[in-house]
């Protein structure tokens, strides 16, 4: 069991680094070098997060109609590959811009595009094959391997990026991102080698259409609480993505080198408060766990909002370790709670609507910060009190989510679901009566 959690903890570590030039030094050399609006940027790359709706299609699609034998594995090829390229592009899309600002727009629209479905079919796929090999009882172990994994792969991810780009230039940052790409590549193909058992005799499911799965989804009060909760957490531990090394160099007049090397000290971080709360998990509930994510997210808002002011790097590395502090029990705590609510023969229908929270949990946290950034940044002086601006809200957002997430009950999601499925299959069996009548 080791060895699967393992492959799957390269998978989703292969897609995770495709993101992490796209998110920690393309979006500031966009932003800040070439000084292209904030919010602009967000839309640029906001297709993997447009597209995430499709999560729930692709999870009920593959739970009903395996493809050789195989639920997920095709899928996650086809979203590896699509990312691998994407990032590959990326590069091109800088150099482009001051160019020719339309044609590197178009090619941007394209790329991330490209990225942005390959993100889609990929995380669904692996998720709901972590969901079924590891069972109720070792979730929590595959979740915390997964997330190890894929922070270690982050952190060397951007440790290497920062070396290759000391000197930047075009050509430096185009070498860097293909071999990114590559090595993704490499983990997600490793990884997949005998992870799923091949089964012919798969039979589908057509006892419920796409509209029917939706509806299931939005029916069941327990399900729409927690995309509420999702949404607004990860809106704020993943909106800050976009503009956190920006405002490193605004504020303190940090390089690329250094700005990247700021997902390093993040990442380390996560990995430490990762296998920390792996330990407290077994003592302590999920939601006790996620509560304190929260609460130390918003501490580490208030701090890096306040560094800009005050000029202290200090009061903003430590704003940074306490969201690495933060995202570590968010993430064991709110991915367990994802893979706990699902029902058996409809896993990728559940983690499909969790996944398309994560997506426009992104999409929003960042595109509201964004544009609160850029909406203030029109005011006279006002050099920093824009980005202040933007981490303010995101933890507002958090303290929302809190509110959330005491309506929040796993045991109850259950009970209304398996309540519908009888309802639903009740119905089933009087219109096939009626039909033969």
């Amino acid at each position: 069991m080791l060895i699967k959690r393992i492959q799957i903890g390269l998978i989703h570590a292969a897609v995770a680094i495709t993101l992490v030039p796209i998110n920690s030094t393309l979006n500031r050399i966009l932003i800040e070098d070439l000084g292209i609006a904030a919010t602009l940027v967000v839309l640029l790359f906001s297709p993997p997060y447009l597209f995430s709706f499709i999560q729930v299609a692709i999870g009920s699609f593959s739970d009903r109609h395996p493809i050789l034998g195989f639920r997920r594995t095709p899928s996650i090829i086809a979203g590896l590959i699509l990312c691998v390229i994407g990032l590959m592009l990326a590069a091109q899309v800088a150099v482009l811009l001051p160019q020719n600002f339309w044609l590197g727009l178009g090619l941007g629209v394209l790329t991330f595009g490209a990225w942005g479905m390959g993100f889609n079919l990929a995380t669904v796929s692996y998720f709901s094959l972590a969901s079924e090999i590891s069972g109720e009882g070792g979730r929590s172990k595959t979740t915390a391997t997964m997330f190890f994994i894929m922070i270690v792969s982050i952190i060397i991810t951007a440790a290497s990026l920062s070396r290759m780009l000391v000197d930047y230039s075009p050509e430096r940052l185009q070498s860097a991102f293909t071999i990114v790409a590559l090595a993704a590549l490499f983990l997600g193909l490793v990884g997949l080698i005998r992870l799923e058992k091949r089964n012919i005799h798969y039979a589908a499911d057509r006892r419920y259409s796409l509209g029917s799965a939706w509806h299931e989804i939005r029916s069941n009060r327990q399900v729409l609480t927690f995309f509420v909760y999702l949404v607004l957490m990860l809106a704020a531990i993943l909106g800050q993505d976009v503009l956190l090394e920006p405002f490193a160099a605004r504020a303190f007049g940090l390089p690329v080198e250094a700005t990247t090397r700021i997902t390093s000290i993040w990442g380390g971080v996560f990995l430490v408060s990762l296998v920390a709360t792996g330990f407290l998990e077994n003592r302590v509930p999920k939601l006790t766990i996620a509560r304190l994510a929260s609460i130390l997210g918003m501490i580490a808002f208030g701090l890096v909002a306040m560094s800009g002011f005050v000029g202290s790097q200090t009061l903003f590395y430590l704003g940074v370790i306490l969201l690495g502090m933060a995202t570590g029990p968010a993430t064991v705590s709110n991915l367990s709670l994802m893979l706990d609510m699902t029902i058996p023969g409809k896993v990728g229908l559940f983690i499909g609507a969790w996944g398309s929270a994560n997506a426009f949990a992104r999409l929003l946290g960042s595109l509201v910060t964004a544009a609160v950034r850029d909406l203030v940044d029109m005011l006279p002086n006002s050099a920093l009190f824009g980005y202040a601006s933007a981490f303010i809200v995101l933890g507002a957002f958090l303290g929302i989510s809190l509110l959330m997430l005491r309506r929040v009950d796993v045991q109850t999601f259950k009970t209304d679901s398996t309540n519908q499925r009888s309802a639903d299959d009740f119905i089933e069996r009087v219109a096939l009566v009626n039909d033969g009548g």
